[in-house]
């Protein structure tokens, strides 16, 4: 069968379309917004849709579930991506995490989406390996590396539990700005790596 050279291109379906950014980062901000006003288990495509002023299919083209929108938003402002801290001391290393996790703490879905979503994590075991994948795991590998390079260095002996690091930075650091919603000046950051460093030589 030959193909005329004459006969007009044929013009690719109406899906193959690029996703548009701005229809992207109007949904974005719709489930912050819907997220605020109902919660992550009241919270619906229909009602994404509605607030960002666009179709539910748009909503489906980009999240095949409002699980997993929650969950791209959340890994947007994560640390998985950001390289561990080198600055050659242990309290350097702690000071620039802090200064990293409290950056994310101050993004507006920390206080929006995170709370929110861990009380659901704690009834559904599939929330909770979610979250913990865009979450978690990039945390981890930073205190990971922080540890490692204290005890190469002489600073943590050998067996420092990097969970207990991440413990000592977060904990503290959520509390005051999540929970209570406090400002966090930069002596407080100082005086938590002085601290944070003081529990693990302890450990």
């Amino acid at each position: 069968m030959t193909t005329d050279p004459a006969a007009p291109a044929r013009r690719a379906p109406a899906g193959a379309a690029v996703l548009r950014a701005d229809v992207t980062e109007a949904i974005r901000e719709a489930v912050v917004e819907e997220l605020a006003a109902v919660g992550f288990s009241k919270m619906s495509i229909e009602g994404i849709a509605r607030r960002a002023g666009v179709g539910k299919t748009a909503v489906y083209r980009r999240w095949k579930s409002k699980l997993h929108l929650v969950l791209d938003l959340v890994g947007a402002f994560a640390v998985d991506g950001l390289p561990v801290p080198e600055t050659g001391s242990l309290h350097g290393d702690v000071r620039a995490l802090l200064e990293v996790m409290s950056h994310v703490l101050r993004h507006p879905v920390a206080s929006a989406v995170i709370p929110d979503l861990l009380v659901e994590a704690a009834r559904n075991p599939e929330i909770a390996d979610a979250v913990r994948g865009a979450l978690l795991d990039g945390q981890e590998r930073m205190a990971q590396g922080i540890v490692s390079g204290a005890v190469e260095r002489g600073e943590l002996p050998a067996g420092t539990d990097p969970g207990r690091a991440l413990d000592l930075v977060i904990g503290p650091l959520y509390w005051r700005q999540v929970v209570v919603r406090d400002r966090v000046p930069a002596d407080y950051l100082d005086d938590l790596a002085r601290s944070v460093v003081a529990g693990l030589r302890a450990s």
